[in-house]
């Protein structure tokens, strides 16, 4: 299906796809951009790329799928280094979690949305990252949402379609600003609760001994707080609007909760957590 890959980023998110196509014999040859020498070469010796450029013009020339996996912040550089390079029919697509910056950049990169260009949007990872850290399995039953504009060809909306179907995927696509205003409910917020509440803890005095006794549901909460800091930074920044009303709309939600605690209001306590109860068993009965 794809000729000539070239994934700028190859770590967990970019490797899997690399490593998914492979596995499926839905690729032929994959090169691999990204700033740390030492990773590329370690990509190459595991088989997830066939060969490398650090230059990320040199790395998509006669590539016709461009899969863009790094980092929010670094998105309109990385779109800059390829105006240019890429052959007219090339399709660019990417794995970004907030849409609207990286719609926003592609216009300011190229003055326009370029036809070809259809956002996206894996719903899987893990707190690893690194290309070491990628598997093909990655994407098999998970949900990738696609974001095409007006703009978009349809014959590469189609393409990108069909490169996340062999992965195992199962590919939805909405607007952009839908995009981020779940994500911002389903995936910032959680990571934005992980991290405060282990920051939080780091600072209190006497961390050491809550570390030691945090039993199996604190490790499970906040697996995620473990997740790239740099990425979750630009994460936030790049869907500060939705984010930031999330967080305001939460806090009036635990504010509650605090004074439902104080209060000792054992009807109100359990009307919350019966809700949460049967709202998490339908989500889990759902996702089997």
């Amino acid at each position: 299906m794809i000729e000539r890959l070239a994934i700028i980023g190859v770590g967990l998110i970019g490797g899997s796809l690399a490593r998914a196509l492979r596995a499926a014999g839905e690729v032929g040859e994959i090169v691999g951009c990204g700033r740390s020498l030492g990773n590329l070469e370690r990509a190459q010796a595991l088989g997830v790329i066939d060969r490398f450029r650090q230059d990320p013009g040199e790395a998509v020339s006669g590539a016709d799928m461009v899969f863009l996996a790094v980092p929010l912040g670094a998105m309109r550089g990385a779109m800059a280094a390829l105006k240019g390079h890429l052959d007219p029919s090339a399709v660019i697509t990417d794995g970004g979690s907030v849409k609207g910056s990286v719609v926003a950049d592609a216009a300011a990169t190229f003055g326009r949305i370029p036809p070809r260009l259809v956002p996206g949007h894996p719903i899987a990872g893990t707190e690893c990252s690194g290309v070491e850290a990628s598997f093909a399995e990655l994407y098999e039953s998970r949900r990738v949402i696609l974001t095409p504009l007006p703009e978009t060809d349809p014959d590469a909306l189609g393409l990108v379609t069909r490169m996340w179907e062999a992965c195992g995927a199962e590919v939805t696509s909405m607007s952009v600003g839908h995009h981020d205003e779940v994500l911002a409910a389903t995936s910032h917020l959680p990571h934005m609760l992980a991290f405060g509440l282990v920051d939080a803890l780091a600072r209190m005095r006497e961390n050491d001994e809550i570390f030691r006794y945090a039993a199996g549901g604190f490790r499970d909460f906040t697996r995620i707080a473990s997740s790239n800091p740099v990425m979750w930074r630009d994460i936030c920044i790049a869907n500060r609007e939705a984010l930031s009303a999330m967080l305001a709309r939460f806090g009036v939600e635990m504010t509650d909760l605090a004074e439902s605690i104080r209060r000792a209001d054992s009807e109100h306590l359990l009307e919350i957590f019966e809700r949460a109860k049967a709202a998490r068993d339908r989500y889990v009965d759902s996702a089997r």
